[in-house]
């Protein structure tokens, strides 16, 4: 069916609001339950700890490297490569607060010369567990704060209606975005959670310019019927979504390839949290809206009521 004389066909995306409202919930509810059980891997930026980058001259046996390790009484180091072949980082659970980063660091160099007399220490980084917990806080407000401050701006930019919408969709992402890190046991740490914030401000800018036509098409399409006007407005700014979307994988493909070990968990959110974005600003954000009965007295009142007193002033 044709309403637009543009030429093209409007897309009918909200004739399959109900499922992916229900894939929606799905996820949710999986990513809920990878949570809450499994819990997430935080990194040492959450829970304390010491880092140790080491480099070799060739090569790291990261199998030779975990047994050498295990042998000087680090069973529980997490090690991993870091760059290249040739530079491994070292990652410890807090040894104590009287221990030094730079003695840990010392008795894992030494354990690893034991099988490798090439290694050469890069650098040490500490994090204590206080400093964590206080990060976790100041992270979880900085999201929250986030939330509401868009809350308030889309409620008065636009309609009420659409800033429940806008922010359902935003907890949409990154409840399932950090789901994802839940359930493959990802590391989530300080540049996962600016990867969240980041996602947070590409779908609501997605979200913005979906909202904005529709309240366009509000005035100056003449149909009654929400759906169409909505279904209209989507398919007008997918292609300009779908250009946005596909270019800043292209860069984030790139990050995650070739970019390294040190931001290849920041690429992997943005790039999880670009598909999931551009999902919910289509369907989320727009069902919920739809779904509160947002109409177009809801967004123009004042042109509805210029029309009727012009009605009624005719003879």
């Amino acid at each position: 069916m044709q309403i637009l004389s543009l030429g093209s066909r409007t897309l009918r995306f909200m004739s399959l609001r109900k499922v992916a409202m229900g894939f929606s919930t799905l996820l949710i509810l999986a990513s809920f339950a990878s949570i809450f059980v499994k819990g997430l891997n935080f990194g040492l930026d959450f829970t304390g700890g010491t880092a140790v980058e080491v480099g070799f001259s060739q090569p790291a046996d990261l199998k030779k490297v975990r047994d050498a390790l295990a042998e000087n009484g680090f069973s529980d180091a997490s090690v991993q490569l870091f760059g290249s072949s040739q530079e491994i980082l070292v990652r410890l659970a807090p040894r104590g607060s009287d221990v030094k980063a730079e003695v840990i660091g010392n008795q894992v160099i030494d354990a690893l010369k034991k099988a490798d007399d090439s290694v050469v220490m890069r650098r040490i980084e500490f994090v204590g567990p206080s400093v964590g917990e206080d990060l976790k806080e100041q992270g979880g407000l900085a999201m929250l704060t986030a939330l509401i401050c868009i809350l308030i701006y889309v409620a008065f930019r636009f309609e009420w209606r659409f800033a429940v919408g806008a922010v359902g969709a935003l907890l949409h992402d990154v409840i399932i975005t950090v789901g994802l890190f839940s359930i493959l046991g990802l590391e989530f740490d300080l540049t996962i959670l600016a990867a969240i914030l980041a996602v947070i401000g590409y779908s609501l800018n997605d979200t913005i310019v979906v909202s904005d036509r529709i309240r366009e098409n509000f005035r100056k399409v003449r149909i009654d019927d929400t759906v169409e006007i909505i279904d209209i407005s989507l398919t007008q700014t997918l292609n300009r979504t779908l250009v946005t979307s596909i270019t800043t994988i292209l860069v984030l493909i790139a990050l995650f390839a070739w970019g390294g070990q040190t931001i290849h968990g920041f690429a992997t959110a943005l790039l999880f949290g670009v598909f999931i974005g551009t999902y919910s600003s289509i369907y989320v954000a727009s069902s919920v809206a739809l779904a509160m009965g947002v109409s177009k007295e809801d967004l123009i009142p004042e042109v509805i009521e210029k029309e009727g007193a012009d009605q009624d002033a005719m003879p």
